[in-house]
């Protein structure tokens, strides 16, 4: 049985948890995945989707539990073998679709506004990022600003910038207006709770 303690922490991280999705799209090394769903966690995000058109398809469930503090078994997955299914699937939940590519015409991170609890973050391929399907079906594209040589960072880093900024707003903006719809929280922290108890 879990302790007192354990479940206040449960309770404190459901009651936490705010609206949005993050999709990566043929992700090719799991240990890549595994490390942005730390941030997903840390950041308060529970939904995370895979598309698998050209990559190996992995279990996000069962994968590199050892670089991600075992954050993968707090989260929630979907998976996708088809981007347009990926997409139309968003759009009839009423998700507005951004898409974070190193393009100089994109929409600068820090000058993009999120104040939509509705919103899924698109990240493409460590190598190739994301298809043309992907980036035309979305409705925003992104880009995080760089001053180096390099155009493009680490694929957990980039989700972890993004995530950070996303949260940034919404506090500014006053969190609760973002948060999932209560009875979401309180199946996720019953969910946890029967786990733990099990």
């Amino acid at each position: 049985m879990p302790t007192p303690e354990r479940v206040g922490r449960l309770r404190t991280v459901a009651e936490q948890r705010q609206g949005g999705i993050v999709v990566f799209q043929d992700i090719h090394d799991p240990h890549n995945a595994e490390a942005a769903l730390r941030s997903l966690d840390g950041f308060g995000f529970q939904y995370a989707w895979f598309i698998f058109e050209q990559e190996q398809p992995f279990d996000p469930r069962r994968v590199g539990k050892s670089s991600s503090a075992s954050a993968n078994k707090w989260l929630e997955y979907k998976v996708f073998y088809s981007t347009t299914t990926a997409l139309r699937t968003l759009r009839e939940l009423g998700y507005e679709v951004v898409a974070t590519v190193p393009a100089p015409d994109a929409e600068p991170l820090f000058e993009a506004k999120f104040l939509r609890r509705e919103i899924a973050l698109l990240f493409g391929n460590e190598h190739r990022g994301l298809t043309e399907e992907a980036i035309a079906g979305a409705d925003r594209r992104i880009v995080i600003p760089m001053a180096g040589m390099v155009r493009s960072l680490n694929l957990s880093v980039t989700v972890a910038i993004c995530l950070y900024e996303v949260t940034r707003q919404r506090r500014a903006a006053g969190m609760e207006r973002f948060l999932l719809p209560e009875e979401e929280r309180e199946r996720m922290f019953r969910r946890w709770l029967q786990r733990e108890e099990d």
